[in-house]
């Protein structure tokens, strides 16, 4: 899963982390090749908050590294405001952690910049946190 920053670091090719978010994306691509289930997942606020519109030109890259979005439907909404209430972050992180709970696989794994605010948005749940 990844959050504001890992997207923009995917979507733009001089970004600083950019190297570090593909080398991440790479690891899951390969595992699916393995025959492991793996899940690249952004949640469809964090790719607003990013500015990733899917269907321009510029996406074509990161278009076909299969990242799925996770939507904020009803359950999920409930959640993130529930967690955006209590911990007072955005609803980009709040829509974070809402995904997290969302997921039935315990290994779940974020690419942040921020690993407090996600570790906080994803309690009781625990992510393995991957800062970036």
């Amino acid at each position: 899963m990844f959050d504001n920053e890992a997207v923009e670091a995917l979507t733009d090719l001089t970004h600083a982390k950019h190297r570090t978010v593909v080398a991440h994306l790479a690891g899951a691509v390969a595992r699916r090749r393995r025959g492991t289930v793996v899940d690249a997942v952004v949640p469809t606020t964090v790719r607003v908050e990013a500015g990733w519109d899917r269907s321009t030109p510029g996406a074509a890259a990161i278009n076909r590294f299969r990242v799925r979005d996770h939507v904020l439907d009803a359950p999920a909404a409930n959640w993130a405001a529930s967690i955006h209430r209590r911990c007072g972050l955005g609803p980009a992180d709040a829509h974070i952690g809402a995904a997290v709970r969302s997921v039935s696989s315990g290994d779940v794994v974020v690419l942040t910049s921020d690993p407090t605010d996600i570790a906080l948005v994803c309690a009781p749940s625990t992510p393995q946190i991957v800062p970036i």
